[in-house]
């Protein structure tokens, strides 16, 4: 399977709380919420194809909880059927077992990066990382993620947790598309090249 990492960012590359004021308050996050003004019709079909390819989820243990509360309840949402009946997967130090009611879902423990790596060996589509920018980035580091798919809301939030901080790995992208959503959201998929290129500008042609 590909790994795809799949994140909602503002324009100041956050990634804390796009989905309501108090999905993630740590640190003293108060701005929470920031993304959902920017959705749409557009939006909500893309996302829709972007679940259409997935044959399993990987979460981090905040996701993971948020998403076992909320999506076995909305099931008729139209992507209910592929996210509460497809193979879930939660890295987590803490969580001990998954949460009833949320099933198919195996915890991953020890090493996280190990185990990401034999599940990207089993046959399927895409294992898909929703959110779980903590996870994202530490699988970004080792190698593992193979496509990296990024929904910037024109909006500059101006604190919080940041997809990318200060002192990440490097890691090089190729852009595969872009598209803008009538509500301004842009939408980019990148192909992970290993580490950058660098290069000295030498004046135009």
């Amino acid at each position: 399977m590909r790994l795809v990492l799949q994140e909602f960012l503002s324009l100041d590359g956050v990634s804390q709380g796009p989905g309501s004021p108090d999905e993630d308050t740590s640190d003293g996050f108060t701005r929470g919420g920031w993304f959902v003004p920017h959705l749409d019709e557009a939006f909500d079909r893309l996302t829709t194809v972007w679940l259409g390819g997935a044959d399993a989820f990987l979460f981090g243990r905040r996701t993971y909880e948020s998403f076992a509360r909320d999506w076995p309840q909305m099931t008729d949402h139209p992507n209910a059927r592929v996210l509460n009946g497809s193979p879930k997967y939660v890295a987590s130090r803490t969580l001990t077992e998954a949460e009833a009611g949320w099933d198919p879902t195996t915890v991953l423990s020890g090493d996280i990066t190990a185990q990401v790596a034999e599940l990207k060996r089993q046959p399927g589509r895409e294992l898909q990382i929703h959110g779980s920018a903590r996870l994202g980035q530490s699988l970004l580091a080792a190698g593992l993620v193979d496509e990296v798919r990024l929904a910037v809301a024109p909006v500059v939030v101006g604190s919080g947790r940041r997809l990318f901080p200060d002192g990440g790995t490097p890691v090089g992208l190729r852009l595969l598309s872009s598209e803008t959503t009538p509500s301004g959201i842009a939408v980019y998929a990148f192909e992970s090249t290993g580490l950058p290129a660098y290069g000295t500008y030498g004046g135009a042609a």
